[in-house]
């Protein structure tokens, strides 16, 4: 069985073509945006959000060979700005670790309202067949609210819309991650 960022990453492998559009919506260490750039490809384009400078620049360094990222420095509740900024009418794909930065301020979380805003702004543009996958971490202050927020947002989805997932281990202790998967129909 695979692992949760594994099974994002599976999910993601199998809707993602070359050139698409990609968004990872909390990069963090950089992992996620790596995967994406290389994706995606040379003629595709990745937005790497978060809120700390630190996990900016820690995904810099990890992703300094690739040119097809856009790094931004802010909330990814204002995704919706930059998707007009940059002139984009579609999205092919996002990633969102939700919780905290590994080895850093744990009090720094991502919020439900802040990643139900953002949700719903990449589902108001994903392109039909492609998917959201959303890794949540839980096992923290705040995270119990932001997984029940974001699991009666998703419950809530149109079926006629979207295919909605759920992947995850449930005999482990502490809290384990677990996926959800929102495809477009």
């Amino acid at each position: 069985m695979k692992r949760p960022i594994e099974f994002a990453h599976m999910l993601l492998k199998e809707s993602v073509n070359e050139g698409d559009f990609l968004i990872d919506a909390t990069c963090g260490n950089g992992n996620d945006t790596l995967f994406l750039a290389q994706l995606t490809g040379k003629n595709g384009f990745v937005h790497a959000y978060d809120v700390q400078e630190e996990a900016i620049m820690r995904s810099k360094e990890l992703t300094k060979s690739q040119t097809n990222i856009r790094y931004i420095l802010d909330s990814h509740a204002q995704i919706s700005h930059y998707l007009t900024e940059d002139k984009i009418k579609h999205v092919d794909g996002a990633i969102f670790n939700l919780g905290y930065l590994p080895k850093s301020d744990k009090s720094i979380i991502t919020k439900p309202d802040s990643t139900i805003q953002a949700i719903t702004s990449i589902l108001d543009v994903l392109t039909k067949g492609k998917r959201v996958v959303i890794v949540i971490y839980h096992g923290h202050e705040g995270g119990k609210d932001e997984k029940n927020a974001v699991l009666d947002y998703v419950k809530a989805l149109s079926q006629k819309e979207f295919a909605v997932l759920q992947y995850g281990f449930i005999n482990q202790k502490n809290n384990p991650p677990f996926v959800i998967g929102i495809e477009k129909n």
